[in-house]
């Protein structure tokens, strides 16, 4: 069983408490769901959000999913004039048989447009 990480991101539509743990959940899934992994793959998830989003911390929606015991933290992207606001990341350090090419990186709506090199 390997460590890896699998990156994720949406784009949200507001700075609202509700809307900020809509995404995270809704980006949370696909993750889990893509990797076909559960919450006892996971080691750790860092989170982060632009600084245009304040309203809630996107690791409450990830215990409101259960994740009680999974190390969770957030964190601020750095203000890049110009980045595409209102987005918010994460980054699961997870224990999987799949190698490198095998992880499934999710980007959501806007977020897509982050990285069109992957399929979406």
């Amino acid at each position: 069983m390997a460590v890896r990480a699998v990156r994720g991101a949406i784009q949200v539509e507001s700075n609202a408490r509700q809307t900020i743990l809509d995404g995270t959940t809704q980006l949370i899934q696909e993750v889990l769901e893509r990797n076909e992994l559960t919450r006892d793959d996971l080691i750790s998830v860092i989170f982060t959000a632009t600084p245009d989003l304040t309203a809630e911390f996107p690791a409450y929606a990830a215990r409101q999913l259960g994740f009680t015991d999974v190390p969770l933290i957030c964190a601020t992207e750095i203000a890049v004039p110009g980045a595409m606001p209102r987005v918010l990341r994460l980054m699961a350090h997870i224990e999987t048989p799949r190698t490198r090419d095998e992880i499934h990186h999710v980007y959501l709506g806007g977020a897509a447009g982050l990285r069109r090199d992957l399929p979406q």
